[in-house]
């Protein structure tokens, strides 16, 4: 099941995906809510389908959708450096050591970072003039837990949504860490919609592509990961409850724009189009803040 947050002129609310028609769903104001209630919420969900197949909805418009999760409770989770491949570039780029990291790298961003599938990206030249794109595997929690085993982590997942982490390179090395640079508003497009775990056989055996303009810039696999998502989750929950509605950008593949040659950053009139293979594309512009 595909479910999303529409625009509607009562407010955001939320809607299961049905071909090419988005039905609003009865009893939750919220995807929050649904992924509150859990297993019991979805087979309720799954119970209502065919009373949602026989309603005319409304015709699905990637541009009247929200984030799915347009205002998450905490940050996002976020990993660096966790594909081989961009590792290493990473790693060259910056004169360092070609060593893969013996931990997850995590960091976040706010939650107003959050942005929509086909949302602006804006560069203030007085802020940033080198934003960089990051395509991504999101995974949605949907069981709190608490240092969590790999072996259990999987059933702590309610679905999975496509995440661009875009990143100021300057700034983040102005502020020698990740989160500065990671944080500006906007600065991460999710969506079009979360899947629910239940559609996807294996996370870790898609492609992951990202272009700008046309042209791919990052074309990957997560089989390419280097913690997987069972390990992600369980080095988080150590000491630390994870909740349903948590989100976890799992990191980005090779080609990003800092580690080319020359560099590459974006400009406005950029277009840039995210995609995870069985999950779907963010159309974001950009433009000049």
């Amino acid at each position: 099941m595909r479910f999303v947050t529409l625009k509607t002129a009562v407010g955001p609310r939320p809607g299961i995906v049905l071909g090419d028609r988005v039905m609003l769903l009865d009893g939750y104001q919220s995807l929050q809510a649904l992924i509150e209630a859990g297993d019991a919420g979805l087979e309720i969900v799954k119970a209502a389908l065919p009373e949602y197949q026989s309603r005319a909805g409304i015709q699905l418009n990637l541009d009247q959708l929200l984030a799915p999760l347009p205002r998450p409770l905490k940050n996002v989770f976020c990993v660096g450096l966790n594909y081989a491949a961009h590792a290493r570039e990473s790693l060259q780029a910056k004169g360092l050591e070609v060593k893969m990291p013996e931990h997850p790298v995590f960091f976040t961003k706010p939650p107003t970072a959050i942005n929509s599938p086909t949302g602006e990206i804006v560069i203030d030249p007085a802020v940033s003039e080198r934003i960089d794109w990051e395509v991504e595997l999101g995974v949605i929690i949907g069981k709190a837990g608490k240092n969590i085993s790999r072996e259990q982590a999987m059933e702590h997942v309610w679905g999975y949504t496509v995440i661009n982490d875009i990143s100021a390179r300057d700034l983040q090395t102005r502020h020698q860490q990740f989160f500065k640079g990671k944080a500006l508003d906007g600065s991460c497009p999710m969506g079009p919609w979360i899947i629910t775990k239940s559609e996807l056989t294996d996370p870790h055996n898609l492609v992951v592509r990202l272009r700008v303009n046309g042209e791919i810039k990052q074309e990957s696999n997560t089989n390419d990961l280097i913690f997987d998502i069972p390990t992600l989750i369980s080095v988080l929950s150590q000491g630390m409850t994870l909740e349903p509605g948590d989100i976890i950008a799992t990191g980005t593949p090779a080609g990003v724009g800092f580690a080319r040659t020359p560099q590459e950053f974006l400009r406005p009139g950029d277009l840039l189009e995210t995609e995870v293979e069985g999950i779907g594309m963010l159309r974001n512009p950009v433009v000049a803040g």
